[in-house]
């Protein structure tokens, strides 16, 4: 039943931002935790941010501090708020849930997943 269409990704400078949102049309999102996930070219997807169903969050070590997962389940959306963008944060970035909230830094522990949304960071 989950659904997921991720939007705002575009390009920004080294020290901009950008948020990114993803809606679940399923709307079958708050019995969901929801995971950020970005490939960048040639690698394999890396952990983000999670958020679970009660609120709670997590983060990769390499974007703690820079970026904010945030959701809003009565418009059944999750944001990714990202500051001090550098360029090593250019990949595809995707929306992907999970049942659990537990794990959640594990790429493979997640069930549905968006189409992407391109983040290109330049020098």
């Amino acid at each position: 039943q989950v659904q997921l269409v991720e939007s705002g990704g575009g390009l920004a400078q080294a020290g901009g931002s950008l948020r990114l949102a993803c809606v679940d049309s399923g709307r079958a999102f708050s019995r969901y935790s929801v995971g950020w996930i970005r490939q960048a070219p040639g690698k394999e997807r890396e952990f983000v941010a999670a958020i679970t169903w009660y609120g709670g969050s997590t983060y990769s070590d390499s974007v703690k501090g820079r970026f904010t997962i945030s959701r809003d389940n009565a418009e059944n959306t999750v944001y990714l708020q990202m500051n001090d963008l550098t360029p090593e944060d250019t990949a595809i970035y995707y929306c992907a849930v999970t049942q659990s909230n537990y794990y959640l830094e594990s790429v493979s522990g997640y069930e549905y997943w968006g189409q992407g949304t391109q983040v290109t960071v330049s020098s």
